[in-house]
């Protein structure tokens, strides 16, 4: 089975998460071991983004790192787990928690929604999101 970037590779909806992946430094990361959990925003999540944001972070590689690790999770954490964390928060590899909520679905930050769940890599899972996640720093 296929890492995690090789099924988000593969899948055609995460071509600018690749991308910033590359730029940041962390695909060798996120073909390792892990396992990790991947809350991944498909390309029309970065779309949403304010004008030039996506470049200003291709070429600060820092924050577009920090920004990335807070969209993973250690562990395999499935759909079922997720909704087990209900009211509370789960910590990501930046360090920064998430605040999960599953009133009407599956949300993160009270306001990013989980559009598809448990696609299974050969070291964890995506969970695809409809937004990028943005730590409050």
């Amino acid at each position: 089975m296929n890492t995690l970037v090789d099924v988000a590779d593969a899948d055609g909806h995460f071509k600018t998460l690749v991308k910033a992946l590359t730029a940041a430094d962390l695909v060798d990361t996120l073909r390792g071991t892990g396992p990790f959990t991947v809350f991944a925003p498909t390309d029309d999540a970065f779309a949403k983004l304010p004008a030039g944001t996506l470049d200003g972070l291709l070429k600060d590689v820092p924050k577009l790192t920090a920004i990335l690790k807070y969209h993973v999770l250690a562990g395999k954490v499935a759909a079922a787990d997720v909704v087990k964390l209900d009211g509370k928060t789960a910590t990501t590899l930046n360090g920064a928690d998430l605040k999960v909520s599953t009133k009407g679905g599956v949300k993160l930050n009270g306001e990013v929604t989980v559009t598809k769940t448990d696609i299974a890599a050969s070291n964890g899972l995506i969970h695809v999101i409809d937004t990028v996640l943005l730590p409050s720093v």
